[in-house]
C-alpha cells in the first residue's frame, strides 16, 4: 500500500469523511459526490489520499477507495440490472430469521431458570422480577447484516478491486465501536488491516436494535456512529490537509412543511413512532457533529475542512421511500442538484479554500441548472418543459431568499 500517495503526486493530501444515514444517506452521499467532483476542477473523488467511512458511509468509502467512480456509483443506484450488481436497498433489510430462532430456542431454558430462582427465594423477589430475565431472549437485531457483507464482497471482487485493506493504493479507515469496551476501532490501521473490508463495513453498519453486533476474532462490534458522527479526526491524524466531510444526517425543520405540501399539520408526532425516533436520532447526532468539528481548529492548525449536508427544510431527505427505484433516483438526483446549489451559494467562502489546495471551483458551470441522468449516459425520462422551467424558477427563488436572509443576519430575525 502506498503510504503517502498525495505527496507522491506533488499536491496537498486530500481526504474524504463520510457519515452514516442508512441506505438513503448513502444514496445522498453518492449524488453529492458526483456534484462535488463535477464542480471542482482537479478533484477526483475516487483518487484521494485517505477515506474514512462510518456506518452507511463506510459502504461508499470502501467503493471509492477501490477506484469506483462517482458515475459508476450513481448508475448503480439508477439501474435495476442485477448482473451489474446495482445498489439494492433491500440488501440492508433482510429479516434476521436465524437470530430470531436462536433467541426463541433460549426461552424455555430462561423461563425454567426464572421460575427456579423465584421458588428458591420467594421472599426476596416477586415473580415479575424473576421473569425479567426473559428479556435475554429478545433478538438483538431485527435485520440480518450478513447480506451487506456478502454483497460488498461481490462488488469488491470485480474488475481488479480488492477486499483487503493492505492491497489498496490509498488509505481507507472503517470505524466501528467495540461493544464490550465502548471504544472506537479503526479497521484499516496496522493491526486491524487484516480484517476484510466487507466484514469491517458490516461491523460499522451494525446499528444496535436494527442489526446484531458483528463478531470478529472474539470481539463484538457495532455502528461507529454511536461514538462520533464523522470520525473526521481519523483522516486528519492520517495527514489530510483538505478534508471534505459529507453528512446526510440533519434534523428536519417542519415549520414550512404544510406550505410545501409535505405534511398536513406540520407536526412530526402525527406521523408516528418512526418519524419521532428518526428526528430524535438526527438531532442527537447532528448536535454532536457540530461540537466535534468546532474542536478541530485548535487541534489541527492549517487544515481545511469543508462540510456538506442537506438543509434543515430538505423534506426530500426525510419523507422518502428508497425501496422504490424511482425514489432512489429522486434522492440521488436531488442530492446532486442540492449540492450544486449549495456549492454555488458558498462560492465566495469555498473558492479561496480550494485554491490553497490546487483545486478550482467551476462557478460558471454551477450557474447552470443541470440534471444528473444525462451526465451518466442514461436516457432522461421525458418531463414537461413548463414543469422544468417552474422548478428552475422556484429553485432560484429559494436561493435568493437564503442569500438575502444571510445578509440580514441573526440580529434582525
Amino acid at each position: 500500500m502506498s503510504g503517502k500517495p498525495g505527496q507522491a503526486r506533488g499536491r496537498p493530501r486530500i481526504g474524504l469523511a463520510l457519515a452514516g444515514g442508512g441506505t438513503e444517506g448513502a444514496i445522498y452521499e453518492i449524488g453529492a459526490l458526483r456534484a462535488l467532483e463535477e464542480a471542482c476542477e482537479g478533484l477526483e473523488v475516487d483518487d484521494l489520499d485517505v477515506y474514512v467511512g462510518v456506518s452507511a458511509g463506510s459502504f461508499v468509502a470502501a467503493c471509492l477507495a477501490n477506484r469506483m467512480t462517482s458515475g459508476q456509483l450513481c448508475r448503480a443506484t439508477f439501474e435495476n440490472d442485477r448482473i451489474k450488481l446495482p445498489f439494492e436497498p433491500d440488501t440492508f433489510f433482510r429479516p434476521a430469521v436465524g437470530e430470531w430462532w436462536r433467541r426463541v430456542l433460549m426461552m424455555p431454558g430462561l423461563a425454567f431458570d426464572a421460575l427456579r430462582d423465584y421458588a428458591a427465594n420467594p421472599k426476596d423477589q416477586s415473580l415479575l422480577d424473576s421473569l425479567s430475565g426473559l428479556t435475554r431472549g429478545l433478538p438483538v437485531g431485527v435485520f440480518d447484516n450478513d447480506p451487506i457483507r456478502a454483497y460488498l464482497e461481490k462488488v469488491l471482487m470485480l474488475h481488479g478491486r480488492t477486499d483487503d485493506f493492505r492491497q489498496l493504493g490509498t488509505r481507507l479507515f472503517i470505524v466501528a465501536a467495540d461493544l464490550d469496551s465502548g471504544q472506537a476501532v479503526r479497521f484499516g490501521e496496522p493491526g486491524m488491516d487484516h480484517v476484510p473490508i466487507s466484514r469491517a463495513v458490516q461491523a460499522s453498519t451494525a446499528l444496535p436494535g436494527l442489526y446484531p453486533p458483528v463478531e470478529i476474532e472474539g470481539r463484538h462490534y457495532v455502528d461507529g456512529v454511536l461514538l462520533k458522527t464523522l470520525h473526521a479526526s481519523v483522516a486528519l491524524d492520517a495527514g489530510a490537509e483538505l478534508l471534505f466531510c459529507l453528512n446526510p444526517i440533519v434534523p428536519v425543520d417542519t415549520s414550512e412543511s404544510v406550505a410545501a405540501g409535505v405534511m398536513r399539520r406540520g407536526k412530526l408526532i402525527n406521523r408516528g413512532l418512526p418519524s419521532v425516533l428518526s428526528q430524535t436520532f438526527r438531532t442527537l447526532v447532528h448536535s454532536r457533529l457540530a461540537a466535534g468539528l468546532s474542536s478541530y481548529e485548535p487541534r489541527y492548525p492549517g487544515v481545511d475542512l469543508i462540510l456538506l449536508e442537506p438543509d434543515r427544510n430538505d423534506y426530500s431527505m426525510f419523507f422518502t421511500n428508497i425501496f422504490k427505484l424511482s425514489s432512489r433516483r429522486l434522492v440521488c438526483e436531488h442530492a446532486y442538484r442540492a449540492t450544486r446549489r449549495q456549492l454555488f451559494r458558498r462560492r465566495e467562502e469555498l473558492e479561496p479554500i480550494l485554491a490553497r489546495h490546487g483545486i478550482g471551483l467551476r462557478v460558471d458551470s454551477l450557474r447552470e441548472e443541470r440534471d444528473l441522468e444525462p451526465t451518466l449516459g442514461i436516457r432522461q425520462r421525458p418531463r414537461a418543459a413548463v414543469t422544468d422551467e417552474l422548478n428552475r424558477t422556484l429553485t432560484r427563488l429559494e436561493d435568493l431568499m437564503r442569500e438575502a436572509d444571510a445578509r440580514v443576519g441573526p440580529a434582525a430575525r
